[in-house]
């Protein structure tokens, strides 16, 4: 696969597909394609791939029990879903699950490719120098891609290493809303400001213990992690 990046586009829309695919193509990203859930499931299971673009309405496996089922068996791939539906549970349930951003459609396909590129540019660092972060009892090795509380390994998704990155290079300063959207997922904070509140209480139900809470909420402007119990 070299340093071309894969992408598994799953969608039961064949000229879905085609525009994504195509779209990716000139961006220079390979693709790979699946028409349903159980054969998305199937290639995830035997190749591997840099991100997972997988629409909710899917035949046989839809989207959420797909990656349900995904992150169940291990899998880290990131994945970022496509939903025409307006209702917001779908993607509440979608970032619960694992997902680590979505779009609504009709979507814009520049949106697209630039969703596409932030997600692989924050999950595939390039270049990074041997450094270890501390904010406490937290400790992040950049070079692992591994996070720690008191030296025991926590387990987090793409998305909540590098919120928590992010925290912990400006920790003890209040780090705004917009400003987290947009280093750690590449948006414009106008377009959704709930998906940072939701990964901020992943944090928390897994670095919050043994008397610590340093996750601080500042109210109307954004977030702040301290060492300190």
């Amino acid at each position: 696969m070299g340093n071309v990046p894969q992408v598994l586009v799953v969608d039961d829309e064949p000229g879905i597909r085609e525009l994504i695919c195509d779209a990716l193509g000139v961006a220079e990203i390979k693709t790979s394609i699946a028409s349903d859930g159980l054969i998305a499931l199937n290639k995830i299971r035997s190749e591997r791939f840099d991100l997972i673009i997988l629409d909710i309405n899917l035949p046989k496996l839809d989207g959420l029990a797909l990656l349900e089922k995904v992150r169940k068996e291990g899998f880290t791939v990131p994945a970022l879903m496509l939903s025409a539906r307006s209702e917001r549970s779908d993607i509440t349930a979608g970032l619960k699950i694992g997902a680590d951003d979505y779009l609504t459609k009709p979507f814009g396909i520049e949106e697209l490719v630039l969703r596409v590129r932030a997600i692989l540019r924050r999950t595939k660092p390039e270049g990074q120098s041997k450094k270890e972060l501390i904010c406490g009892p937290i400790k992040i090795d950049l070079d692992r891609y591994q996070a720690s509380f008191n030296n025991d390994i926590v387990e987090l998704s793409a998305t909540e290493f590098r919120l928590l990155e992010a925290l912990i290079m400006r920790a003890g300063k209040v780090v705004t809303k917009e400003n987290l959207l947009a280093s750690v997922w590449g948006i414009d904070f106008k377009n959704n400001s709930t998906v940072v509140d939701t990964y901020i209480s992943y944090l928390r139900k897994k670095f919050h213990k043994d008397g610590f809470d340093g996750i601080k909420t500042i109210r109307g402007i954004g977030f702040q992690i301290v060492g300190d119990k």
